[in-house]
Formats: structure tokens, sequence, C-alpha cells
């Protein structure tokens, strides 16, 4: 039985494996739903009784499925702590704290993050080679945009001091940290208009800082921009084919990818 129960819900190349993760996946959608118009006050003033039993009948099948996938998996504390894991645990979390802390069952939404399955269940490996590309451009920019994001906050809070001292509270300047606030809204180009400087010498210094943010803007794109292009590049070498000259070959070419002349005891 277990291994019956193994094949259908983690093989979806089955019959019976692709039955179970679509529905799951009608499943997921359901109950997200739902959480969502529990949320709207006139929809949840007429059905908020019958949202709440869906919601722990939901919580009832994902439960069960958790059970059940540990207890057909051979490892089951390796599935428990994987990204899947996790997030299978997460998804039946918050019905269950809802009973000590209301309001928390709205945390179910995080149950669309079990899409992710359907890249297995439709075959879009693809998809997740992109996804792979994108998360190791990701991993290379994280110490380039650390650096960033430390300029960008002593960016702000210079700005935000100035600021305080230029405009003062009668202006709504009415500390340092709310001038702060002012400077990450304006340099982020967002704009709320809740604070706004007054005087002329304020006013030259939010100008700016506007034009500088649209500068910052680009540079965290940029950076994730060529690490994409990095990640997706093949890695070349510079030997020289001695017939045509052509440089740059990718590791591990013997011959000339121009003129397929050999390119042993070529390299420079």
């Amino acid at each position: 039985m277990r291994l019956r129960l193994y094949e259908i819900i983690f093989k979806s190349d089955t019959p019976a494996g692709k039955l179970f993760d679509t529905a799951l996946l009608a499943v997921i959608l359901l109950s997200v739903l739902v959480v969502m118009l529990e949320s709207v006050g006139a929809i949840n003033l007429q059905y908020g009784p019958a949202f709440r039993v869906a919601e722990w009948v939901f919580t009832g099948l994902f439960t069960l499925e958790l059970l059940l996938r540990l207890w057909v998996v051979p490892r089951p504390l390796r599935y428990l702590f994987s990204s899947l894991g996790i997030i299978d645990v997460l998804s039946v979390l918050p019905t269950y704290i809802s009973l000590l802390v209301p309001g928390a069952q709205y945390f179910m939404v995080i149950r669309i993050l079990r899409l992710l399955r359907i890249a297995r269940i439709f075959k879009l490996s693809h998809f997740l080679v992109e996804s792979q590309v994108l998360k190791t451009a990701l991993r290379a920019s994280v110490h380039k945009i650390t650096v960033f994001i430390g300029t960008v906050l002593t960016l702000v809070v210079i700005i935000g001091s100035v600021m305080y001292v230029v405009e003062g509270g009668q202006n709504g300047f009415t500390s340092i940290p709310k001038s702060i606030y002012w400077a990450i809204v304006t340099l982020t180009t967002v704009g709320y208009g809740d604070i706004a400087p007054q005087t002329t010498l304020g006013q030259v210094l939010a100008g700016m800082v506007m034009l500088l943010g649209y500068g910052i803007i680009a540079i965290p794109t940029g950076i994730v921009t060529v690490e994409m292009a990095n990640a997706t590049r093949k890695p070349l070498h510079h030997r020289v084919c001695p017939n045509c000259l052509k440089e740059d070959h990718e590791y591990g070419a013997n011959f000339c990818s121009a003129c397929g002349t050999s390119l042993e005891a070529t390299l420079l």
C-alpha cells in the first residue's frame, strides 16, 4: 500500500498520479479563493460560517495529505525540512494557530506556493532550468546588492537629517526618523505626498533627491541583468586556432568551431 500511495502522491507520470496532483491543485486554488472572499466584509457577513467550515475541511485534507507524504516517503525528516515540505507544513498551520490568534487563518494564502508543483505535473522542466538561472544570478548579485543597499541607507540618513534641520517640525518633518521616511519615499520615486517640503531650500533639495532616485533605481536592475547574462553564458578559454586564428572556444573543445582544426598545443 505504501508503494502504491507513493506512486500516486509523488509521481505524476501515471494516470492516478496526474489525477491526484490535478485534484490537489484544484483544492489549493479553492482554499485560497475562500480565504480571499472571507476578507470581503459584505461577503463574509453573509457566508462567514460556510467559509469557516470550508477552511477546516481544506485544512483537514491538507493535513491528511501531509501525513500520507511523511508515511510513504523513505526519509520523512528529510522531506519535512525540504522546501516543498516546509511549504506543506506552513499551509496547514495558520488554521490551527487561528484558534489562539484570531485572524491568523488569512495566512493560509501561502498555500498558493504549492502551485509550484504544476511544473512537475505538466512537465514544464524548461521553466525549472530558467528558474535555476535566475537563482544563480540572484545569488551572484547578493554582495553587490548588499553594498548598494548600504549606500542607499547611508544617503537617506544624511538626506533625512538635513531635511529635518531645513524644514523643521512645523512643516511635517517632526523627527529625523520621519524625515528619513520622507527621504526613502522620495528617493524611490514613490512620492506619497503625505509630507512635502515648504521652504525653497527644502524644495531644491527634494528635487535633487528625485533626480538622484532615477539614477539609483537602475543600478540593481543592471547588476542582476549582468549576472543573468553571466549565468547563461558558456565558459570560454583563449585557445587560438592555428588555421583561422579564431579565439574564445568553449572549455573542453579539442577542435576549432569555425574550421575544425585541432586545438591541441595551442593554449596561450
